[in-house]
């Protein structure tokens, strides 16, 4: 980190800003400024400020006994009215907050040495943390005496170094920082790129000294003017740097091109990731794509049209085909086979997709599918989405359609064999429509193993249930090989897949042999010998086939894996697992609840 002792400034010199800051925008994530500064033979320099400063049109502020509402204030001051009462401080908006630091302190705090640049660089000063990627443009150039000219000639004025600095609050997160960190290091990049080609920069950047020169004099003859008002319609990159700090504050999506040339896209996933006016913390959305399987599905949140027209021109044509091909009734594995893609590759597109906000991981739509009404749905008869809903669906409103799902459901009871098949088209497309806004929820199957205490065994309390904990199963994780394929019937929806490395499931055939129960025996030997018993004095036990199928999903039983991947991880048929279920009710518990991967992307984190 820069320290600001290294700045050989007077730290008594430095405007002190109070505790006290009033949120213009009440984003926290949102930065206060962005300031573009440089260095060179001239010395350190600030270019552009935005927002920039507003210059009250009175400057005798004696005569008029106000003062302007920039001015910092300490804790000490105080604004008398006219009965001579004292006033409580008025709190600092972020635009002032900033406007503390004058343009030349700015510019000798944020213009680093030549040593500091390629690095990160974040300084922060009592309630403002100002980070930037300093960056070399070349070496300091010396005086050159021509051998046929005598004459000395006079050094031309270069740049050596500039810097995007963005300031945000000093207790922004530190998962904003990287990310403010990273679009100065981009647009760094890309000027840095331009000055090399065509020296865009340092054009840009005599541009908007000459304009602040120019606006100087005028103040000194005149009413005081912002300069960088001025250089605004008149400079690429300033407009550039503007549109930056609005994108930031509003959507979260940057798409500048610089020079109308080099294209720098950025997205802050804090403002873009928001479920029932709640954001998504980045590290539990980081979390839920490493945990997406090839079982799931991508649900794309705008349509295929929209979506493509906002791919830059040199974009990935495996991009471009996975969303042509995408449809919430494919899993993952499905569109790598569509698409002809390797399986790793949809993994990492769908991730790309969830990251900047254009899809979200959901399972496979099929009829077995329940669903239920989000408990933060807007179910308000005349707002926004009831409007949006009657326009998309002619004939159908949403109110009536949310309450179909006040209650769980599959889709499978919507089915009416005298409907036409376009009936249950557009009944897809009306769950894939509320899927899309978060009004549904999906609630899939868990198995728990749940053994009755012994009469002797004292009972355990109510916080900590005699569930499967003491197993020691394996846990399971992504194959790293897969054969393809693709789901028989939507009632069963099986999919190809090995067993996850697990040899308890190559069982022999060949019936009750000696072989088949010692492997039954190894499975159930990490119960406890009560538990043991209470499975063994079920009547389905005393079935071998059905005992060891019982002993194979042992370790499934822990309420970690739902139906779904139960069925993908073995290769098993819906109607399988729940006829065994059945025969094992008496020691097994069925609990429905979301997953908790994708629940991520339906309802807003606590």
């Amino acid at each position: 980190m820069y320290k600001q002792s290294s700045l050989d400034l007077d730290p008594k010199s430095m405007p002190r800003q109070p505790d006290t800051i009033l949120h213009k925008n009440g984003e926290k994530n949102s930065p206060i400024s962005v300031i573009l500064v440089s260095s060179g033979s001239r010395g350190n320099k600030l270019l552009f400020r935005y927002p920039f400063l507003k210059v009250s049109e009175n400057t005798s502020s004696a005569a008029t006994k106000q003062r302007s509402p920039y001015v910092l204030r300490t804790a000490g001051d105080s604004t008398d009215d006219s009965d001579g009462d004292s006033r409580e401080q008025t709190p600092l908006t972020d635009e002032q907050l900033v406007a503390g630091f004058s343009d030349i302190i700015l510019a000798t705090i944020l213009a680093t040495k030549s040593d500091m640049c390629g690095k990160k660089f974040e300084l922060k000063i009592d309630n403002v943390r100002f980070v930037g990627h300093p960056t070399l443009l070349q070496p300091p150039h010396t005086i050159q005496v021509s051998k046929t000219d005598p004459s000395p000639k006079r050094e031309m004025p270069t740049m050596i170094l500039f810097s995007v600095v963005f300031a945000l609050r000093a207790n922004a997160d530190s998962s904003v920082i990287s990310c403010m960190h990273n679009l100065s290091r981009r647009i760094a990049i890309a000027l840095q790129h331009e000055e090399r080609r065509c020296q865009y920069l340092t054009r840009e950047a005599k541009l908007m000294l000459a304009m602040q020169d120019e606006i100087t004099t005028m103040t000194e003859n005149g009413t005081p003017q912002s300069p960088f008002r001025h250089i605004l319609p008149k400079c690429k990159l300033a407009r550039d740097l503007k549109e930056a700090y609005d994108s930031l504050c509003t959507t979260g999506v940057v798409r500048l091109h610089i020079n109308n040339w080099l294209e720098v896209s950025f997205c802050l996933p804090h403002k873009i990731h928001r479920v029932g006016g709640n954001h998504i913390p980045p590290e539990a959305l980081e979390r839920s794509l490493k945990a997406i399987r090839p079982y799931h599905a991508l649900l794309l949140l705008d349509s295929e049209k929209a979506l493509l027209a906002q791919l830059p021109l040199d974009c990935s044509p495996a991009l471009v085909r996975l969303i042509k091909i995408c449809s919430a009734m494919k899993n993952l594995q499905q569109l790598a086979q569509d698409a002809d893609l390797a399986l790793l590759q949809v993994f990492q597109i769908a991730a790309h997709l969830v990251y900047w906000g254009k899809a979200i991981i959901v399972y496979p739509l099929c009829e077995n599918n329940v669903y239920m009404l989000s408990p933060h749905a807007n179910i308000c008869l005349y707002s926004s989405l009831a409007q949006q809903f009657a326009q998309q669906f002619p004939g159908h409103d949403l109110p009536s359609m949310l309450a179909k799902f006040s209650l769980p459901v599959s889709l499978s009871e919507f089915r009416n064999p005298l409907d036409a098949p376009v009936h249950e088209a557009q009944l897809i497309q009306m769950v894939v429509w509320m899927l899309q806004r978060r009004l549904l929820i999906q609630l899939h199957t868990y198995v728990c193993l749940l053994v009755p205490p012994s009469e002797d065994q004292p009972a355990p309390p109510d916080d900590e249930p005699l569930l499967a904990s003491r197993m020691t199963g394996r846990s399971l994780s992504t194959p790293s090989a897969l054969s393809f394929g693709s789901p028989t019937s939507s009632d069963d929806m099986t999919l190809t897949s090995p067993s996850m490395d697990n040899s308890s499931a190559e069982l022999l055939p060949g019936g009750d042999s000696p072989l088949n129960k010692r492997m039954t025996e190894t499975l159930l030997a990490s119960l406890t010998e009560h538990e043991r018993q209470a499975i063994l004095s079920v009547p389905a036990a005393q079935n071998p086939e059905d005992l060891r199928m019982f002993a194979r999903l042992l370790h499934y039983f822990r309420g970690h894996h739902h139906l779904e991947e139960i069925m993908y991880n073995e290769n098993m048929r819906r109607s399988q697992l729940k006829t065994l279920f059945d025969k094992f009710r008496s020691v097994l518990v069925v609990t429905n609840h979301e997953d908790p991967i994708i629940s991520l992307f339906q309802s807003p984190p606590e």
